[in-house]
């Protein structure tokens, strides 16, 4: 009897081992955690978001179906934070591919409208999804050669990170205060440079341009974006044009390099599943106007290093705060959206090419790095920043095609 009762005291209780695991579990979510989780949301929202309507509205959204496209990055970036930090107990911070609405900027409206756009981002969700799962595919994409991704995605960013000085052409005064925002805030940190060009933009939305009367209560009425269901639409062109130079920019410079930063930081998780579980939810938010959802680079490496927390293993939690922010940002993001647009597009530009400005600078690096391949990065290049368009199809896919058939050529004459 007196080892029955010994057992019976000492044996846990379903209700006991759940409370145990939920404090264990809250006991990750240290200030740290809380403070860098919040700080890396507003820092990816700020630093990108008029970039993304700028492409939203390029390729045919309207301004509604551009504010529902923001929400719908915001919700399914932080979706995917919690999702694959919660199930991993790793950080992985979610992203909106930012080089992807800069090559919808590049591209433009293309036939059908943004019905086609959108069904090109469902095309590239579901190259995303097989790239994820299906190993023989992943390989096949691998082997495009980095320095003709790298170049396409250069050709992309050049004309955006130009927008800037078209801004003070246009207007010196309007576009002379956001460069030199973007200065001083360089000037003190890297990370406060784009914090530092949107407050210079809001400076002189503020007191250099007329605005209407009732914008501010105008501004205050459409807090919460009204979520446009769009029914897509699959053309050849809008494939061509836009999917498939999407899913190639999404996976080179979003998907590889946050991988990268995981690995830098000790973190190894199976990329499949996270690679695969992104293109789900892009393809969820495409039916809505989001573009792409990847992995983070940039956030991630402020939610993976030690800002957020002195042990790597309760890391995550700042993870899945980033992800909470995200929704939460998303869901009141049209406010966000109804004051910028009443702003001259290139002032929107000017903001977006000042956030791209680094990016511009990595693919260019890349891209020219290895002296055997530069003729055929400089045809990549130089076709994806042209903006030619040829039987409907931008110069993006055109400029890859090309420097792949150069690559080739090449290699097979040396061999």
């Amino acid at each position: 009897m007196g080892r029955a009762r010994t057992k019976t005291r000492h044996r846990p209780t379903i209700r006991g081992d759940h409370l145990f695991l939920i404090g264990r579990t809250m006991r990750d979510f240290t200030p740290s955690a809380i403070f860098i989780g919040i700080l890396a949301a507003l820092v990816g929202f700020a630093s990108t978001f008029a970039l993304v309507l700028a492409g939203l509205r390029s390729v045919g959204a309207t301004d509604a179906q551009a504010a529902s496209g923001l929400m719908a990055l915001l919700v399914t970036c932080g979706l995917s934070s919690i999702i694959l930090s919660w199930k991993t107990r790793i950080p992985i911070a979610g992203a909106w591919s930012a080089p992807g609405a800069a090559l919808l900027i590049l591209t433009g409206e293309v036939a059908g409208g943004f019905a086609a756009a959108v069904g090109a981002f469902l095309i590239c969700a579901v190259l995303i999804i097989v790239s994820g799962l299906v190993k023989p595919f992943a390989r096949l994409v691998a082997s495009i050669p980095t320095p003709l991704a790298a170049a396409m995605l250069a050709g992309v960013l050049l004309p955006i990170c130009l927008a800037p000085m078209r801004a003070i052409g246009e207007n010196v005064w309007f576009g002379l205060p956001i460069l030199v925002a973007w200065i001083i805030g360089l000037r003190l940190h890297r990370l406060l440079a784009v914090p530092f060009a949107l407050a210079g933009f809001l400076g002189v939305m503020i007191f250099g341009i007329d605005l209407p009367a009732d914008w501010a209560s105008g501004v205050g009425a459409a807090i919460i974006p009204d979520p446009q269901f769009v029914t897509p639409v699959i053309t050849v062109s809008a494939t061509l044009s836009i999917a498939l130079p999407l899913f190639v920019v999404t996976m080179a410079s979003q998907n590889v390099p946050g991988l990268a930063v995981l690995h830098a930081f000790g973190y190894r998780p199976d990329q499949g599943p996270l690679i695969a579980t992104t293109g789900v939810l892009s393809f969820t938010g495409a039916f809505f106007g989001g573009h792409a959802i990847n992995l983070a680079a940039i956030t991630a490496a402020m939610v993976v290093g030690d800002e957020a927390g002195p042990d790597p293993a309760r890391r995550w939690a700042g993870a899945v705060v980033n992800g909470i922010a995200y929704i939460v940002i998303g869901l009141t993001a049209g406010a966000s959206v109804a004051f910028v647009s009443l702003a001259p597009p290139v002032l929107i530009e000017a903001v977006a090419g000042l956030a791209l400005v680094f990016a511009l600078i990595t693919a260019t690096q890349t891209a020219f790095a290895n002296e055997d391949m530069r003729a055929a990065a400089a045809v990549t290049f130089l076709a994806a920043a042209s903006g030619i368009t040829i039987i409907g199809v931008s110069g993006a896919f055109w400029g890859l095609l090309a420097g792949i058939a150069m690559t080739m050529l090449v290699r097979r004459k040396d061999a």
